[in-house]
């Protein structure tokens, strides 16, 4: 063996094994699993069917999603009643639910609930009960959170808990609360904050729905007038609890929007190659097929992003906070990016209710705006890599 070779061998092992972007045959086998399932269910076109008929929340899916497949209990341990598998699995899942936007709600109880339960003593056999409920699909858990906030912004709960132990304040802009049966309330307290349970039908909670953009994930505004509620961590636990599960849902969430990119991307490129004008397909068009190759530039970099985030989360990476501020600055704008094209390069049809690429617009846009904007995941990053502004 010659000397550089000894070197290079050397050298390459020293250096640190990089993420895994790519698809695992189980993880390929899951996405075959729900794909299958929601074809089943009929796929974008259903969902806008139900959103004429005023359904936002399809129960039977959801119970199929978590029971038949499993999916609700992937990021929960085996010895508590889940799946035992990892934020690389959910992100699949959540990948083929943006390419359906589909109308339940995994992103809010099977990813931030179950993540913000995670945080807290598993051991305490409250805690136990809803993680073994929420991953066998049995009840729906929701952070009582505004949807905006961002894993590194300020945490500051408009909920508080009076003398009696009754919880008293007003959240604006609650994800699925609607379809919650517990909320996972983060309470502030003297030292920090805490973390309680209410059911939703207790005496004093008021959910009120408010109409959102995104009518696949629909918002309400959550009133406590005296709610009881019960302790799951103090505030040694909750506040960490809560910014772990923040920054999880803002990392598979980028995961989601690809999945809304892809499918517009190949929508988009199937419409260009049916629609004809002077005699040909409009596809072969040079000026339509530099936008389509940008946007498809586009939507592999955002496949790479928001694999790292998933890949950081799962290995409990250092970086993890630095890869999801990057797959959500990057991701975001690539998903409206795709919905705006599809939505122009079909004929501008943004008033025509029976496509449903206007939903897809909505969900990215939604989601461009859920668990952080991406000038503040861009503010975070720069702080995270001390690069200050000039």
């Amino acid at each position: 063996m010659t000397d550089q070779q000894t070197l290079a061998d050397a050298t390459a092992s020293e250096l640190p094994e990089g993420p895994d972007l790519l698809y695992s045959e189980p993880e390929d086998d899951l996405r075959a699993a729900v794909r299958s399932l929601l074809a089943d269910r009929g796929g974008p076109a259903a969902v806008l069917a139900e959103l004429e008929a005023g359904r936002t929340h399809d129960a039977a899916l959801w119970r199929s999603l978590a029971t038949d497949i499993g999916a609700a209990g992937l990021l929960v341990p085996e010895k508590l009643g889940g799946q035992g598998a990892g934020p690389r699995e959910a992100a699949v899942v959540l990948e083929e639910l943006g390419r359906a936007v589909t109308p339940v709600p995994y992103l809010t109880s099977a990813v931030l609930a179950v993540t913000a339960l995670l945080g807290c003593d598993t051991g305490q056999d409250e805690v136990a009960r809803l993680l073994a409920a929420l991953a066998a699909g049995e009840r729906i858990g929701v952070l009582a959170l505004p949807l905006p906030t961002a894993p590194a912004g300020p945490l500051e709960p408009p909920v508080r808990a009076g003398a009696d132990g009754a919880l008293l304040g007003t959240v604006a802009s609650v994800a699925d609360a609607a379809a919650a049966d517990v909320l996972l309330v983060p309470v502030r307290a003297a030292d920090g904050i805490e973390l309680y349970a209410v059911d939703t039908d207790a005496p004093g909670l008021h959910i009120e729905t408010v109409t959102p953009l995104d009518l696949t994930r629909p918002l309400a505004r959550v009133t406590f007038d005296g709610a009881a509620g019960r302790r799951l961590a103090g505030s040694d636990r909750a506040g960490a609890a809560v910014r772990r599960a923040l920054l999880t849902g803002a990392g598979l969430l980028a995961s989601e929007q690809l999945g809304i990119a892809e499918w517009c991307l190949t929508e988009l490129v199937e419409y260009t190659k049916q629609r004809h004008q002077f005699g040909r397909p409009v596809g072969s068009f040079q000026a339509l097929k530099h936008r389509m190759a940008a946007l498809w530039l586009e939507v592999v970099s955002a496949r790479a992003a928001a694999r790292n985030a998933a890949d950081a989360l799962a290995t409990d990476s250092a970086d993890a906070p630095v890869a999801v501020a990057v797959a959500q600055a990057y991701c975001a704008p690539v998903a409206v990016r795709a919905a705006e094209e599809c939505l122009q390069l079909h004929g501008g049809i943004g008033m025509t209710w029976e496509h449903p690429v206007h939903v897809f617009l909505k969900r990215a846009k939604s989601d461009e705006i859920a668990l952080g904007a991406p000038g503040r995941h861009r503010a975070s990053l720069a702080e995270l890599v001390d690069l200050t502004a000039p």
